[in-house]
């Protein structure tokens, strides 16, 4: 599975890019109000400090103004993905901006049938909001589990599956065993994933007796 981590914050990310673990980033128009700053200032400094695709969203609801701005955002640089809703609107954008040769991420996806269409517009990943169908009552990881056998029944299909909307580290535990093929993370949710009390304790032991030894490797 692959790591996108979900901040505009460049100090976060630079932190957790350099422990090799993050294959991404992605925003959205609350991340980049966080962040004070330009949007092409944002996103330009996120792309400079990782290699792989970084959503930036547009904020025009209508077809050309998708088109303007996704067009625009995919100038910034190489690496950028266009972030586009799963409306219909946004569909046809999906479908022009992926045959202009630039990378989509449909977003705001609640449903296997949304998730089809985004498939077959050509999306390069669409992002199921897994947290927040939890947060109505709805199992959020089910929907993970039908978009991915539905994918596999087609072999023409390749978007990828992002999920996204994720809010503890079973959350992602649970989008790898359904078989997503990304995770977008807050920050703080990636770094709770390395912990463990028993880790701790353990390491605790190990540091204690090593001290009785009295040794010192260096």
């Amino acid at each position: 599975m692959k790591f996108f981590v979900d901040t505009a914050d460049i100090a976060e990310i630079e932190d957790l890019a350099a422990s090799g673990l993050v294959d991404g980033v992605t925003t959205n128009p609350s991340l980049i109000a966080k962040a004070g700053k330009p949007i092409r200032d944002v996103i330009a400094a996120i792309c400079a400090t990782v290699e792989g695709p970084v959503s930036a969203e547009v904020t025009a609801i209508d077809f050309d103004g998708m088109m303007e701005e996704g067009q625009a955002l995919a100038g910034i640089a190489p690496n950028v993905a266009v972030k586009v809703p799963l409306t219909w609107d946004g569909l046809k954008a999906c479908r022009a901006l992926t045959q202009r040769g630039h990378k989509v991420n449909v977003t705001l996806c609640f449903s296997a049938n949304q998730a089809l269409l985004a498939a077959k517009a050509g999306a390069t990943f669409v992002s199921p909001f897994i947290g927040r169908l939890d947060d109505i009552g709805y199992d959020g990881m089910e929907l993970i589990r039908q978009i991915r056998a539905i994918y596999d029944n087609y072999e023409a299909l390749d978007t990828e599956i992002l999920a996204a909307s994720i809010r503890t580290p079973f959350h992602v535990t649970e989008a790898a065993l359904a078989g997503a093929d990304v995770a977008t993370i807050p920050p703080a949710v990636l770094k709770n994933l390395a912990k463990n009390p028993l880790t701790d304790k353990n390491l605790d032991g190990f540091l204690a007796d090593w001290k009785k030894t009295g040794q010192s490797i260096l």
